[in-house]
């Protein structure tokens, strides 16, 4: 039992959570189906429950399973496996697979309300706040649930530090005469990422592992400080390592604002922190909707060394409470002491990781770790030897978990660079992983660079190139944001890394697979194509790599790692690739990346004097070109189908270039980085003199009647290079915080599910977002992402659908595909169209026929890896039994130049029931 803090139980609400649980499974799933299955399969919450009732399960003798029972101790702990099924036999067939499975889980919740003394205090109906560690999704739900829609909200499936609990609101309002009871079920699915290989813990069987804990949260008008989300710097010899401090603010209830922020150093011995620092606002105002969490973002400059002990910064933060879009209330104020670290300044010999902060995507404060180099790297910038940047594996918390500073070896003359991802899980380094190591690189520069900086002559160049180190997760991240952006990259020391994830675990077990037209599921899983691995090997044959692999991997098998530079080596048999393989070695061990060989050839890369012999040939290899760089000074920028993977193949014969271009219709080369005297695509000449040039230009394909061909520009105009994204996990990539339009700003399904959408953008991504209605004038936020959720009849959404010229249509109460409607109860569809006011943005439309067809299309926003969803999908009610099998359609966009590039239908790459 958990009772509200600081209120005693016989006086406010209590909530008590059954330690008994009914359980039913196991049923094979493949990692994320339970995103298109319902998270109860195949149990459906509208209809009464019976526990005597038998469900098919290919896992059990018999063929099918029965409810059993599980109890959790009284710190929410529960553990459920099946030691009756064979696993052993299902292993010896289809591996790791097997060991995934689906588990819908139930216990009872009950709400106690005050005593009739405390009558007044019925008014303010509490919610819950739940912390749900390794489980997919959950929901409350009332004892009656006919007709009932029950909302899902995402648990903190990866066990993720500094998550703040979801916030839920009761079905139904308790009663004030008695207890009210309520079922809670859970989606627990094990995957074998997360759990791992039941033999890593000495079992016979998997065992899924998971934690619940629920309070009582009641709804107060007022902000609160949530320490777990600030985000500050370390100060370096009184200096702060970092242009932006971040404070982490809830509000309890109702809508705010943000506007001001106060330095409140006075006495104690601060009174010079007080004259050398400043503070204000990135943002004029950063918005807070009810029970939303968001980092303030604060810009922080410094005019000397604070030289007294100064170890914590008090500040006042200053809030108006926005009634409505049109008015608001009274200003008041919060008080928050940030605490720093204070560090001295490091020497030859003596070091200690220093976190820095930097701004993400404009206002999104941002921490990293950096390990400085030995001695200073020369007269300037220009004279600077190149950083690494090393990339954490899955679930390592850089800032808490000392081990992976402690394994990388600090170097004489470079910066070890460690990016957090975002998160410990990040992204897999895909998307704002990526952006964030990238930006990471960059942040530091500026701290180093800026104005004032104490540490001007320990910097390196803007844009520089860097060397990409990781293990795990962040060994298969070097391998990925290598072979992507290759031209960025002297050399890549990739560790244990796997090959996609389709490798890792396959999807043999997929009950989706059972049902869905295989031409679908070849659209739907051209979602993965940008994250395999395998297929962009043929980017770093040029590249030197030494690829490191433990002999006896219990997580990622060694073979991963001898697949990928074997592939690496079919492109390119004398590529520049090593491998080590250490005998006896398990997935993690202290040398991995800290022994004379890695090293060795750190110093080799990082050689100033270093070159290395171009291939004559070579194969750039892209799938979307927004997420890749060049090769060699080439670079794809726009396919001719969107969604297919691109390829340019380059022969070079002493200056005369043949091209073979397969799927591209806009290509760009920097002529200061690759020498052309005559130039032919696909067996055409181009006539344009080429030779001598300095400047970067384009080749863009003509579609004139006739055979195509190929013409010079000399810009990247926007008119040649058509926007393309091929899936909706790109609204992900953004260049501000995310935008969430609702209709309205009352309690409303599209408002729990922006407030969803939010939470898992901050949980998972620590992406920023703000909510807000379509009244205001939301195209000016030129970079951010928008995301429109619902409202199909409103004003602002007809407007942007006609203005974007939208495939997809709405009039009466129906909405259009291609001729094909979709007006069936329980339908969603959810599809991205070009941002009208930003070439670097997009609008996402989460669209639905009602309230049942919202909270499903709503569980498909790819807020993980593996959420298999191109550009567009449309998903009805049959999917929470079949899975993917119950789309009605799906498919990538085709951007038309003679429509101003507005996004089509897409022949090649479309599907329709």
């Amino acid at each position: 039992m958990v009772t509200c803090t600081d209120l005693l139980s016989t006086r406010e609400w209590r909530v008590v959570l059954s330690t008994d649980w009914d359980v039913l499974g196991p049923f094979p799933i493949h990692a994320r189906e339970q995103h298109y299955l319902s998270p109860s399969f195949p149990i459906d919450l509208s209809e009464p429950i019976d526990l005597q009732k038998r469900w098919p399960s290919s896992y059990a003798d018999g063929g099918d399973v029965s409810w059993g029972t599980a109890r959790s101790d009284e710190h929410g702990n529960l553990k459920v496996s099946y030691p009756h099924v064979r696993w052993e036999q299902l292993r010896a067939t289809e591996g790791w697979a097997a060991m995934q499975h689906h588990s819908v889980l139930r216990t009872s919740l009950t709400m106690y309300p005050p005593s009739a003394s405390e009558a007044g205090a019925y008014t303010r109906i509490p919610r819950l706040r739940v912390e749900l560690l390794q489980g997919s999704y959950f929901t409350i739900v009332p004892a009656d649930t006919q007709g009932f829609i029950p909302q899902w909200y995402s648990g903190n499936i990866y066990a993720m530090e500094r998550s703040q609990l979801q916030t839920v609101d009761l079905p139904i309002p308790p009663t004030a005469s008695g207890a009210t009871k309520y079922d809670l079920f859970i989606s627990g699915d094990y995957e074998i990422r997360l759990f791992g290989d039941p033999r890593a813990y000495n079992s016979a069987f998997p065992i899924l592992s998971i934690n619940l804990q629920v309070e009582l949260d009641i709804p107060e008008l007022r902000v609160v400080h949530e320490p777990s989300h600030d985000v500050v710097c370390d100060f370096v010899d009184g200096f702060a390592f970092g242009s932006v401090l971040g404070v982490g603010l809830r509000s309890l209830d109702g809508w705010w604002s943000v506007i001001g922020v106060k330095l409140e150093l006075q006495g104690n011995g601060l009174d010079e922190a007080r004259k050398l620092l400043s503070l204000r606002l990135v943002d004029a105002e950063t918005s807070l909707a009810p029970t939303q969490t968001r980092t303030v973002p604060i810009s922080i400059t410094q005019t000397g060394s604070i030289t007294t002990a100064v170890t914590e910064i008090p500040i006042e933060l200053l809030l108006k409470q926005n009634a409505d879009t049109h008015s608001s209330g009274d200003v008041t104020s919060i008080h928050v002491v940030l605490r720093v670290k204070r560090l001295a300044l490091w020497t030859p010999t003596e070091c200690v990781p220093i976190k820095g902060t930097y701004l993400f995507a404009k206002s999104m404060p941002t921490a990293f770790l950096v390990l400085p180099p030995k001695a200073r790297n020369g007269e300037n910038e220009e004279a600077a030897r190149a950083p690494i940047l090393a990339l954490h594996g899955a679930g390592v918390d850089i800032f808490d978990q000392q081990f992976w500073p402690d394994s990388l070896i600090r170097q004489a003359h470079s910066w070890v660079i460690m990016p957090t991802g975002r998160t410990s899980w990040g992204l897999d380094w895909r998307g704002p992983s990526a952006q964030d190591a990238w930006s990471t690189v960059d942040g530091l520069h500026d701290i180093l660079a800026g104005n004032g900086s104490p540490w001007a002559a320990w910097s390196f160049v803007k844009n520089t190139k860097v060397v990409l180190m990781g293990h795990s997760n962040g060994g298969q991240g070097a391998w990925y944001l290598a072979s992507r952006f290759p031209d960025r990259v002297l050399g890549v020391v990739p560790a244990a890394g796997y090959i996609k994830a389709q490798a890792y675990v396959n999807m043999a077990m997929s009950r989706s697979a059972h049902f869905v037209d295989p031409s679908l599921r070849a659209i739907l899983e051209s979602s993965f194509t940008p994250d395999d691995n395998d297929l962009f090997m043929s980017n770093l044959v040029d590249t030197p790599v030494l690829s490191i692999h433990g002999g006896d991997d219990e997580n990622v098998p060694t073979w991963h790692t001898r697949e990928l530079v074997s592939v690496l080596k079919t492109w390119n048999p004398v590529a520049y690739v090593t491998y080590r393989e250490d005998p006896g070695k398990p997935h993690w061990y202290y040398t991995v990346l800290k022994n004379k060989q890695v090293q060795a050839f750190l110093d080799s890369v990082l050689d100033p004097g270093a070159s290395l012999q171009r291939s004559r040939s070579f194969t750039l290899t892209v799938a979307v070109p927004s997420e890749s760089g060049s090769l060699h000074g080439w670079r794809i920028l726009a396919l001719e189908v969107p969604g297919r993977l691109a390829r340019l193949y380059v022969k070079d014969n002493d200056g005369a270039v043949a091209i073979k271009a397969t799927n591209v219709s806009v290509i760009s080369v920097d002529l200061s980085e690759y020498h052309i005297d005559t130039l032919t695509i696909n067996g055409s000449q181009i006539t344009t003199d080429l030779a001598g040039s300095n400047t970067a230009i384009c080749l863009v394909k003509t579609l004139e009647p006739g055979a195509p061909r190929w013409i010079v520009s000399n810009t990247h105009s926007s008119a040649e290079i058509p926007p393309q994204y091929t899936r909706i996990q790109s609204v992900l990539n953004t260049a501000a915080p995310v935008v969430l339009v609702i209709p309205k700003k009352e309690a409303s399904p599209e408002l729990s599910v922006a407030l969803r959408i939010a939470h898992d953008l901050q949980k998972f991504h620590k992406l920023d977002s703000r909510i807000d209605t379509g009244d205001t004038d939301l195209l000016s936020l030129e970079s951010g992402n928008l995301v429109v959720i619902g409202g199909a009849q409103t004003v602002f959404v007809q407007a942007q659908l006609e203005r974007l010229g939208s495939p997809f249509k709405y009039q009466d109460g129906v909405w259009t595909l291609e001729g094909r409607e979709f007006d069936r109860s329980s339908t969603g569809m959810m599809f991205l169209q070009q941002h009208p006011a930003s070439e670097r943005a997009t609008i996402l439309f989460v669209m639905s026929t009602d309230q049942a067809g919202l909270e499903r299309v709503a569980r498909l926003f790819p807020i993980r890896t593996g959420v298999s969803v191109p550009d567009w999908v449309v998903v009805g009610a049959h999917a929470d039994r079949v899975g993917a099998a119950g789309i009605e359609g799906a498919g990538v966009w085709k951007a038309c130049k003679s429509n101003a590039w507005r996004w089509e239908w897409n022949e090649h790459m479309s599907w329709l029931d």
